[in-house]
């Protein structure tokens, strides 16, 4: 999260003036989510956020979304943009995120393929 005390200056484009913006996380609402659904219309991004509490489950499952943010496309080349970044970081620190979870099960000591 960005630090609240610490201003994030942007430079704006067509006057060449500096615009000072500060964060307040007084009212902040912090959710965990392992489930992302994002759609479009022309106009924006919808980004529906829930918790998949079996995520491995065979047949039909009912997820409740808990959270939508809808921004336009501008917001949400940014927000791509910086995702991409700090997961290209944190690979970096930490290795590749591998997304197939079959691959990321290790066999037990002493099973064949050890």
């Amino acid at each position: 999260m960005a630090d609240p005390k610490k201003p994030v200056v942007q430079e704006e484009q067509n006057a060449g003036q500096q615009t000072e913006v500060t964060f307040s996380e007084r009212n902040i609402h912090a959710a965990y989510a392992n489930f992302a659904r994002v759609t479009a219309t022309p106009e924006e991004v919808i980004v529906d956020l829930a918790l998949n509490s079996n995520p491995f489950a065979t047949g039909k499952q009912e997820i409740s979304i808990d959270q939508r943010l809808i921004m336009n496309f501008y917001t949400a080349k940014r927000l791509f943009t910086t995702l991409g970044m700090t997961l290209q970081k944190h690979e970096e620190a930490f290795g590749v995120i591998e997304l197939d979870p079959r691959k990321r099960v290790k066999a037990a000591p002493g099973t064949p393929g050890n």
